[in-house]
């Protein structure tokens, strides 16, 4: 498994894509990081499946 897993998801407020890196030594994070062209805060949810795959959830940091 690889420790850092870059991953492209869409910002949820300009909808351009971005690329992040993802932990893969922690199986499950719920953190806040800025989108690199809006500066608007993204709230993701990641997973690490028992295949090493890395699941990403992003939403807008006032979504429930």
């Amino acid at each position: 498994m690889e420790l850092l897993n870059e991953t492209r998801i869409h910002c949820p407020y300009c909808g351009e894509t971005i690329s992040v890196l993802i932990d893969g030594s922690v199986e499950q994070q719920d953190y806040i990081e800025d989108c690199q062209v809006c500066c608007r805060p993204i709230v993701f949810n990641t997973r690490i499946g028992a295949d090493g795959v890395v699941q990403v959830e992003t939403r807008h940091e006032d979504e429930v």
